[in-house]
Protein backbone atom coordinates (compact mmCIF):
# COMPACT_ATOMS: atom_id res chain seq x y z
CA UNK A 1 0.00 0.00 0.00
CA UNK A 2 1.33 3.43 -0.91
CA UNK A 3 0.66 6.87 0.51
CA UNK A 4 -1.66 7.54 -2.45
CA UNK A 5 -3.63 4.40 -1.56
CA UNK A 6 -4.05 5.65 2.01
CA UNK A 7 -5.27 9.02 0.71
CA UNK A 8 -7.75 7.21 -1.55
CA UNK A 9 -9.08 5.09 1.35
CA UNK A 10 -9.61 8.19 3.52
CA UNK A 11 -11.33 9.92 0.59
CA UNK A 12 -13.70 6.94 0.16
CA UNK A 13 -14.44 6.20 3.81
CA UNK A 14 -14.46 9.62 5.49
CA UNK A 15 -15.68 11.82 2.68
CA UNK A 16 -12.95 14.46 2.78
CA UNK A 17 -11.84 15.82 -0.56
CA UNK A 18 -8.74 14.23 -2.05
CA UNK A 19 -6.76 17.37 -1.25
CA UNK A 20 -7.91 17.36 2.38
CA UNK A 21 -7.19 13.63 2.64
CA UNK A 22 -3.68 14.13 1.27
CA UNK A 23 -3.03 17.00 3.69
CA UNK A 24 -4.28 14.87 6.60
CA UNK A 25 -2.00 11.97 5.68
CA UNK A 26 0.98 14.32 5.27
CA UNK A 27 0.30 15.91 8.67
CA UNK A 28 0.13 12.52 10.39
CA UNK A 29 3.37 11.35 8.75
CA UNK A 30 5.09 14.66 9.62
CA UNK A 31 4.05 14.29 13.27
CA UNK A 32 5.29 10.69 13.37
CA UNK A 33 8.58 11.64 11.67
CA UNK A 34 9.17 14.60 13.99
CA UNK A 35 8.44 12.54 17.08
CA UNK A 36 10.87 9.81 15.99
CA UNK A 37 13.55 12.37 15.08
CA UNK A 38 13.29 13.72 18.64
CA UNK A 39 14.03 10.21 19.89
CA UNK A 40 10.58 9.65 21.37
CA UNK A 41 8.64 6.40 21.16
CA UNK A 42 5.33 6.14 19.33
CA UNK A 43 2.76 3.76 20.79
CA UNK A 44 -0.43 3.19 18.80
CA UNK A 45 -2.89 1.09 20.80
CA UNK A 46 -4.01 -1.99 18.91
CA UNK A 47 -1.28 -1.52 16.31
CA UNK A 48 2.21 -1.42 17.81
CA UNK A 49 5.26 0.56 18.93
CA UNK A 50 7.82 2.47 16.88
CA UNK A 51 11.12 2.97 18.73
CA UNK A 52 14.40 4.59 17.66
CA UNK A 53 17.39 2.64 18.96
CA UNK A 54 21.08 3.51 18.83
CA UNK A 55 23.69 1.10 17.52
CA UNK A 56 27.28 1.58 18.62
CA UNK A 57 30.39 1.39 16.43
CA UNK A 58 31.29 -2.17 15.62
CA UNK A 59 33.83 -4.13 13.65
CA UNK A 60 32.81 -5.62 10.35
CA UNK A 61 34.42 -7.19 7.35
CA UNK A 62 34.32 -6.22 3.69
CA UNK A 63 32.96 -9.39 2.05
CA UNK A 64 34.85 -8.79 -1.20
CA UNK A 65 38.31 -8.13 0.21
CA UNK A 66 38.08 -9.63 3.68
CA UNK A 67 39.47 -6.38 5.08
CA UNK A 68 38.28 -5.42 8.57
CA UNK A 69 36.37 -2.14 8.72
CA UNK A 70 34.57 -0.13 11.39
CA UNK A 71 30.84 0.21 10.93
CA UNK A 72 29.91 3.63 12.29
CA UNK A 73 27.33 4.24 14.99
CA UNK A 74 23.83 4.94 13.77
CA UNK A 75 20.20 5.03 14.80
CA UNK A 76 17.70 2.45 13.64
CA UNK A 77 13.91 2.35 13.69
CA UNK A 78 12.22 -0.72 15.09
CA UNK A 79 8.57 -1.72 15.07
CA UNK A 80 7.01 -4.16 17.48
CA UNK A 81 3.43 -5.12 16.62
CA UNK A 82 0.83 -5.29 19.38
CA UNK A 83 -0.77 -8.55 20.43
CA UNK A 84 -4.03 -7.36 18.85
CA UNK A 85 -2.32 -6.90 15.46
CA UNK A 86 -0.47 -10.21 15.76
CA UNK A 87 -3.66 -12.10 16.54
CA UNK A 88 -5.59 -10.44 13.71
CA UNK A 89 -2.82 -11.40 11.25
CA UNK A 90 -2.82 -15.01 12.43
CA UNK A 91 -6.59 -15.58 12.25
Amino acid sequence: MTKADIVEKIYEKVGFSKKESAELVEMVFDIIKGTLEDGDKIKIAGFGNFVVKSKADRRGRNPQTGEEITITARKILTFKPSQVLKSSLNN
